[in-house]
């Protein structure tokens, strides 16, 4: 099992380049095996013994994870900075409307912005499919039973999409607001989509997600008639843990308010491509 969020730490990720119809596994670091004194060593995956660490084990594992993937974030962030890229990781609940928003995006800014897309699911590829039938560039990432995405798998992916200079790389996270917000994968901005056909309190029962998100986007406004949904109180919920989060209202699907999506996107690329020439010695 996995020491961070309990995810199967058996799982056998994969790239599928749906260009090609190419698959490439993403084969993991060696697992270290931590001792109840603190000390560390690697070892091979034929080990052929399991035992569940102490509590005091178990930190020290779940802390030499987020290190490990923090670190390779880093290089990714570095790849992205020096290639002007936007990256951004999206993140929501099952069914919030990331996918369709991509689509729509992509729909409405082709030949203006270069968009790429890395789709992470656990199984299928059924939304990378739906991404490269509205005309995205498109990598899918399957994380078997994987919870989230982490910085080795989103490196992985970049290799096979290869997003050009001064793209926008449009990382489409797995359904769950409770373990991508422990993953840094090296994103500019975290997106927070979140559906009015989810309850208002919901950035107040996941508040690492909502405090960790610089955009959060409610979604689906066209059904605020036919739900009773409070929009204001939910607003009022996202400010109280995250008052400096950026908050945008949209349908993805009837177009309302996604033109300040767009410009959003515009004004994060520029800064993007700004960023490239700020120097700094530290």
């Amino acid at each position: 099992m996995c020491a961070i969020c309990g995810c199967d730490g058996e799982a056998k990720p994969s790239v599928l380049d749906l260009q090609t119809g190419r698959r490439t596994a993403i084969e993991p670091p060696a697992p270290e095996h931590v001792h109840a004194d603190g000390t560390v060593h690697g070892h091979s995956h034929d080990h052929d013994h399991h035992h569940a660490p102490e509590h005091g084990t178990m930190v020290a594992l779940e802390a030499r994870i987020l290190a490990k993937n923090d670190a390779l974030a880093q290089k990714n962030r570095g790849w992205f900075l020096g290639r002007e890229i936007l990256a951004l990781n999206l993140v929501s609940a099952p069914g919030a409307g990331k996918t369709t928003l991509l689509e729509r995006t992509i729909r409405d800014l082709q030949g203006e912005l270069p968009l790429y897309v890395l789709e992470g699911d656990q199984a299928t590829a059924n939304d990378g499919e739906r991404i490269r039938a509205a005309g995205g560039h498109v990598v899918q990432i399957n994380t078997d039973t994987g919870c989230h995405l982490d910085a080795l798998m989103v490196a992985r992916g970049l290799a096979e999409l290869k997003p050009g200079p001064g793209s926008v790389l449009l990382i489409e996270n797995i359904g769950n607001l409770v373990c991508p917000a422990l993953f840094d994968l090296g994103e500019r901005a975290k997106v927070a989509i979140f559906s009015v056909t989810e309850g208002e309190d919901k950035p107040l029962k996941y508040p690492h997600m909502f405090r960790a998100a610089n955009l959060v986007i409610f979604n689906k406004i066209d059904l605020l008639p036919y739900l009773d949904f409070d929009l204001a109180r939910a607003v009022a919920n996202a400010r109280a843990v995250n008052p400096d989060a950026s908050l945008l209202r949209i349908s993805a699907r009837t177009g309302e308010g996604l033109e300040t999506w767009y410009e959003w996107l515009r004004r994060g690329t520029a800064a993007a491509r700004e960023a490239a020439f700020v120097w700094s010695p530290t």
